[in-house]
């Protein structure tokens, strides 16, 4: 309502104007008059310095509303009385929408604050910044971590890390890596991972910072303690029997030396044999060391891009006659048939060969099909995967926990290093090997590369 009654005062000083005019004509040219010329002239003039003004005060206050949304100015309010109804309609629009704009400024404040609050108290450290290593926020977690007040560039860590610097300007979307320094003779293990955003046109990098330090020390022990049982166990089954049979020996010559009786052939014997049983043995001992020797010995992976189809042809072909004997049918699916792997091959033999025959012995026990199905693919992360299943017993939860520790088997011949060296392997193609079993459905390793 107020616009049309801008409108109609407008229409009707245009009528007016109008008006005007055509009675200046008329005194000009029909009845001409000085006085009233003149007059009449006065009269149009104020008309059009009416109008213009009444045009321009509408035009300055949307202007200047205008202006206030620019520049999110919402402290100005307009009078919504004593100016025309058609003004006062308007002013009152004017004050609803800069009322809604204050409320949504205040809501944007309110989670703006709650958000920096959150993320200057979250336990993992924060950092953000731009191209040029301009710093917008570091949480306090992320100060504590680097041991730094504050800092405005990215580049000042490098008096902390140049190689954690370094780090986070290489890194892409995705990236992570473990970066190690001192500071004030104690050492820190950071983990960094960072994802590059664009926000209003800005490229910008988020930076999570963790100090895993002590998760790594904590697992280092749990390592050495499994690592020390295993051991302790393996070499003790072995030493003890040794001991036994020296022990045995040695009295049966002390008694004979100390009486000055001849050794008789049946005590010979028994000599000989405690002798040989001891010989064998130390040899087992002496091999469990030896593997013990390899498991740190992995030599680094030549690399190559590979055929999946024509490595496991080839693993195929040596297993072939294992599998005849045993009645094992072998499924072999990839997907697709040209589907290609960055490997050493002959260290990925390795891992291929322990992880089939080991399924072929999780079949030993069943009585009626025998199947490994080996499935070749890429994953929804575009990483080549090779998984083995076998419809074997399975492997209960324990054994499951501590299937990939050194020495640990659950097989009676096993030497309990293939799956160690295989998970080793594996990290060295910086890819992964998991397992998973059901009891009575079978077993199935996956690897990824």
């Amino acid at each position: 309502m107020g616009f049309k009654n801008l409108r109609f005062n407008i229409i009707l000083r245009v009528i007016l104007l109008i008006g005007t005019i055509m009675l200046l004509a008329y005194i000009v040219y029909v009845a001409p008059n000085g006085v009233n010329t003149f007059f009449v002239v006065v009269v149009l003039l104020v008309q059009v310095v009416l109008l213009i003004r009444a045009l321009d005060k509408t035009n300055k206050e949307i202007a200047g509303f205008l202006s206030s949304i620019k520049y999110d100015d919402f402290s100005h309010t307009y009078p919504t009385k004593g100016n025309s109804p058609s003004m006062d309609r308007l002013y009152g629009e004017f004050n609803s929408v800069i009322k809604k704009f204050r409320e949504i400024r205040a809501d944007k404040e309110a989670n703006y604050h709650y958000f920096r609050t959150i993320v200057q108290h979250v336990g993992i450290g924060l950092i953000t910044f731009n191209k040029l290593g301009d710093v917008q926020i570091i949480n306090s977690s992320a100060k504590r971590l680097l041991g730094i007040d504050s800092i405005s560039n990215i580049f000042e860590l490098s008096k902390i890390s140049p190689k954690l610097v370094e780090s986070l300007v290489k890194l892409k979307t995705g990236g992570s890596d473990l970066i190690e320094f001192t500071q004030e003779g104690t050492r820190t293990q950071l983990s960094i991972y960072v994802i590059e955003l664009v926000l209003r046109g800005e490229e910008f990098k988020l930076v999570s910072v963790q100090n895993i330090q002590s998760e790594l020390e904590e697992k280092e022990m749990d390592a050495w303690q499994n690592l020390i049982r295993v051991l302790t166990h393996e070499i003790m089954n072995s030493v003890t029997p040794l001991s036994s049979l020296a022990a045995t020996v040695e009295e049966n010559l002390v008694d004979n030396i100390e009486d000055d009786v001849p050794i008789e052939r049946d005590e010979i014997e028994d000599i000989y044999l405690a002798v040989q049983t001891i010989k064998r043995r130390s040899e087992g001992l002496i091999r469990f060391v030896s593997d013990f020797r390899n498991l740190t010995k992995i030599p680094q992976p030549k690399i190559a891009q590979e055929e999946v189809s024509k490595v496991l042809d080839h693993i195929l072909l040596l297993l072939k006659h294992e599998l005849d004997g045993k009645n094992v049918k072998l499924t072999i699916d990839i997907s697709p048939k040209d589907l290609t792997f960055n490997i050493d091959k002959e260290l990925l033999d390795q891992v291929l060969i322990n992880l089939l025959q080991n399924a072929i012995h999780a079949l030993d026990e069943n009585e009626g099909d025998k199947h490994i199905i080996l499935r070749a693919f890429k994953n929804e992360y575009d990483r080549t995967t090779l998984t083995i299943r076998d419809n074997g017993s399975g492997i209960d939860e324990e054994a499951l926990s501590k299937i990939f520790i050194p020495f640990f088997t659950t097989k009676k011949q096993g030497s309990g290093i293939g799956l160690s060296l295989s998970k080793q392997i594996m990290r060295k193609h910086g890819g992964a090997i998991t397992v998973k079993s059901v009891i009575n459905e079978g077993t199935e390793f996956t690897l990824r590369f």
